[in-house]
């Protein structure tokens, strides 16, 4: 919408999305009341009621009758939008379409650049896209040896390369401190593990903090310092970064697509899935 006005340009009743995501059918399912079985009081389940699956999945109870229940796992918001109407005040210059390949390299304007790997990126890049101050999110592979690789490539684990989120930020608003804590919240535990984050394990799930200047590397050295006790090694790899390859087009914001929300600052809990 945006891309087709001039500053000084109103229109009215414009649709945004509302950053919940589409609705994506494949979440809703049905549920024997068979397979329930004791595993929680029927008696306080009603239509509306929120459930936690065992995989970790959130989801509502739509429909009941005697032989199933209907679940839907999308957010209560999906697919919605909000109606309003929009005025452009002036076009500021943002982050440019670039590929980053030297060491230290990062944006000549007001934004700055992170690499952070989390294990798989989908999960990570929805926690970024969430965060105030992130206006950009890429997956994609680095700290490997082979030129553009293709996602089977790097699962083979061969090219050397890491799952990993390449985030644009404005430092005027999130700190690179801020996104590093975000990043080690979300691995918690996993730090302390070599190459595994969850139950995925191979090297193209190492955990890292990839830098892109001094400044970078010393914060994050700090932070991690934190995570030093003495008992137990940390695993999280603190290098500079080199070439990132953007992952395939189907990767790219998958969790979004999916139906979970991107809304800075969500806080409904996120699902990683295939």
């Amino acid at each position: 919408l945006l891309s087709t006005m001039n500053p000084g340009e109103t229109i009215e009743g414009a649709t945004i999305d509302a950053g919940y995501g589409g609705y994506n059918p494949d979440l809703k399912f049905q549920i024997s009341t068979s397979d329930i079985g004791d595993s929680i009081d029927t008696s306080l389940v009603k239509v509306g009621t929120a459930l936690r699956m065992g995989n970790g999945m959130d989801c509502r109870v739509t429909e009941m009758n005697e032989k199933e229940w209907t679940l839907d796992a999308n957010h209560v918001m999906a697919g919605s939008a909000y109606y309003v109407d929009v005025r452009l005040d002036r076009v500021e210059e943002g982050p440019k379409n670039w590929e980053y390949a030297a060491v230290g390299q990062i944006i000549g304007d007001k934004y700055e650049v992170a690499t952070f790997a989390l294990g798989c990126f989908w999960g990570g890049e929805l926690a970024y896209q969430r965060m105030p101050g992130v206006v950009s999110t890429h997956v994609g592979y680095t700290q490997g040896h082979k030129e553009k690789p293709t996602y089977e490539e790097v699962c083979s684990g061969r090219t050397g390369h890491t799952e990993a989120i390449r985030v644009i930020y404005d430092p005027e608003v999130a700190s690179y401190s801020s996104l590093v804590k975000l990043g080690l919240d979300r691995l918690g535990g996993d730090v302390y593990k070599l190459n595994q984050v969850g139950n995925d394990r191979g090297t193209q799930y190492r955990h890292g903090i990839y830098y892109h200047d001094d400044e970078q590397r010393k914060v994050a050295e700090e932070l991690l310092e934190g995570y030093r006790n003495g008992e137990r090694e940390v695993m999280t790899e603190v290098a500079e970064a080199k070439v990132f390859y953007m992952a395939e087009d189907y990767h790219q914001q998958y969790l979004l697509k999916g139906g979970q929300s991107a809304k800075k600052g969500a806080s409904e809990s996120i699902r990683c899935y295939g």
